[in-house]
């Protein structure tokens, strides 16, 4: 009777062991990073996944651009948040950190959404935290957002491609202007240009020096999508003495024909 009574009480002990350990398995896996783009600004420009994702994430690391409104308005209290903004001039967090962040909040076990103006697919520096997530096993995805070189144009009235004025055009970085081979991009229709607001002058003088007509429509929309926007255009040879005395920054610059549609 002894014999059978311990049996009968083993199952239990066993068990409670079995659910100890599938519950401590639990909490050491590690969270998702989900990369997200909240487009050029305005939440009025988000999509309904990064909403919702936006919504739920424990934590969320941001940038400096486009991506203020959306916590302000839809990020739970609770959430924490993680600022790693970079700006041209300006001392700001290093890449590799970024990296490190993320992987270390998702071996923590945490949801955590990387927030990143515009669209992750351009110049949003997401092969590096791709790589670095992939390379720690951490469950990842990327969210499409609307990229600021896409809705700018069109949020200041014309289109980046018509049948006639621009079957094409080309997106480009240009914070280093004197590293671009700029007779790449001389029988263009359209060229879009970001982070490009303190080199205005040199880089309209490459493109004259490519053999772009001056007469070349240009351009320049700040702060597209909120509330801040301005417009101004103008020509290759002579935008730069128009704009001289303001202050451009964060803006698109758009050159081709196309332009004139505004």
């Amino acid at each position: 009777m002894q014999q059978r009574a311990i049996a009968r009480t083993c199952p239990p002990v066993v068990s409670c062991a079995v659910r100890a350990s599938a519950n401590e398995k639990l909490a050491l896996s590690p969270g998702k990073c989900w990369l997200v783009g909240s487009g050029p600004g305005s939440t009025d420009h988000l999509t309904l996944k990064a909403v919702q994702l936006i919504k739920r994430a424990e934590v969320i690391v941001y940038d400096d651009l486009g991506t203020q409104a959306a916590l302000d308005e839809f990020a739970s209290p609770s959430a924490v948040r993680k600022y790693v903004g970079k700006r041209g001039q300006k001392q700001s967090i290093k890449q590799p950190d970024i990296d490190n962040l993320l992987v270390d909040l998702c071996q923590q076990g945490k949801d955590v959404v990387r927030l990143k103006g515009g669209c992750p697919s351009t110049f949003s520096r997401v092969g590096s935290e791709l790589r670095a997530l992939s390379a720690a096993s951490i469950p990842h995805e990327m969210v499409p957002g609307v990229s600021s070189a896409l809705a700018a144009p069109v949020l200041a009235g014309f289109p980046l491609t018509d049948a006639v004025l621009s079957t094409s055009y080309t997106v480009l970085t240009a914070h280093a202007p004197d590293k671009i081979d700029w007779s790449k991009y001389a029988q263009l229709d359209t060229i879009v240009l970001l982070m490009a607001a303190s080199n205005l002058r040199v880089i309209m003088q490459h493109l004259l020096n490519t053999a772009w007509p001056s007469e070349t429509p240009v351009a320049v929309i700040k702060w597209a999508g909120t509330e801040q926007q301005q417009t101004w255009h103008s020509i290759i040879v002579s935008v730069a003495d128009k704009l001289h005395d303001e202050q451009l920054s964060p803006c698109i610059i758009v050159v081709g024909n196309v332009t004139a549609f505004a």
